[in-house]
């Protein structure tokens, strides 16, 4: 037992210093690879922006839409025929889905890629992508909703900073272009992510919408997640995300509060979500309804969850299912001020 103990760690001595000199950053923590962050390329008017459909099927109503968004913005429109080719209530095939991500990639002409809407699917493709594609042709994926599976496994992947922005059904909005303009177009360094100005009075007294601290404080760290639903559905799979000094985006739609409640306790049930610096909660829209007379409300589920973490958090940040929704990077570090709502992103996320 000696002899093999001593041969053990010989080994990973061996190994530990072979990567130390190398210089490989290919290396697995949790079963997730971390790499070396890579920033696309700052996109700017007169680029092509790849269409895809990598869950739902799209209508051709709604695409034209997105793609006369597109060029009223400076951009050139693109995709394939696949974007329509609907297989169920799926754009087209697991296999063709997959096939035009990757080809967007690939692609020279294409400069960014834009979802052009969510919905489900995202997962089933996310074990046929060519993450090493990805990540020697880099280039800012655009979406949010079922995206987000994409946003984050891609990141994790690659270390490819992604944006969890706009899809091509709801880039119609004046606050969420700018915003994404600022993102990925005319990035500052330490950038502010400004919320939205609340001026429907029917969203202003909307228990949603409302703004408050959660924990007060400050922190920094990467942002991660998206859609709750989609993080969950992430937990126990090869792009599980690992939350640890993370800032965690959270956001979801037409949930219940008690099904808001279980997917909070199964993420701090779960191995890093604890280990998170800390909290960002954007509008969880149409999820303070319950025919439960007795129900706990939204607000409730949130502070009964999240405020024992005892990390600085905040809820009714601008994005998520909403129509004025702002753009973050996936990847990125960034600065909270949960006193005072303050979003601060620390690098740049594009070169």
């Amino acid at each position: 037992m000696l002899i093999e103990r001593r041969r053990f760690i010989a080994t990973s001595l061996g190994l530990s210093f072979a990567t130390l000199i190398s210089g490989n950053t290919n290396i697995y923590n949790g079963g997730n690879p971390i790499h070396d962050t890579i920033l696309p390329k700052k996109l700017k008017k007169g680029d092509t922006i790849g269409l895809i459909a990598p869950g739902y099927a799209i209508e051709s109503t709604v695409l034209e839409e997105a793609k006369q968004t597109l060029k009223t913005m400076g951009f050139i429109p693109f995709h394939t025929d696949r974007i329509l080719s609907n297989y169920g209530y799926f754009s087209s095939t697991d296999t063709e889905r997959a096939k035009d991500l990757d080809e967007m990639f690939s692609n020279d002409r294409v400069d960014g890629i834009l979802c052009a809407r969510g919905g489900y699917g995202c997962t089933r493709i996310m074990h046929m992508i060519n993450y090493e594609n990805i990540r020697k042709n880099p280039k800012a994926l655009i979406g949010f909703s079922d995206i987000t599976a994409l946003l984050n496994g891609i990141h994790q992947k690659t270390g490819l900073v992604t944006f969890h922005g706009p899809v091509g059904s709801t880039l119609n909005d004046p606050y969420s272009i700018g915003q994404l303009q600022q993102v990925v177009m005319h990035p500052q360094n330490q950038q502010i992510i400004q919320n939205s100005i609340l001026t429907d009075d029917n969203l202003k007294t909307n228990p949603e919408y409302e703004r408050y601290t959660i924990t007060k404080g400050n922190a920094s760290g990467k942002l991660v997640g998206g859609s709750l639903t989609l993080i969950n559905a992430l937990i126990g799979t090869p792009h599980e995300i690992d939350f640890t000094d993370a800032l965690v985006c959270i956001e979801d739609v037409e949930e219940a509060p008690y099904r808001i409640d279980r997917m909070l306790t199964q993420l701090i049930a779960g191995r890093t979500f604890s280990k998170a610096k800390g909290i960002i909660f954007g509008v969880c829209a149409g999820c303070n309804t319950s025919t439960n007379p007795i129900s706990f409300n939204l607000k409730e589920v949130i502070l009964d969850r999240i405020k024992p973490l005892n990390i600085p958090a905040v809820y009714g940040m601008s994005f998520g299912h909403i129509k004025s929704s702002f753009t973050f990077p996936i990847g990125i570090s960034a600065r909270l001020n949960a006193d005072q709502m303050i979003l601060q992103l620390l690098e740049k996320p594009v070169r």
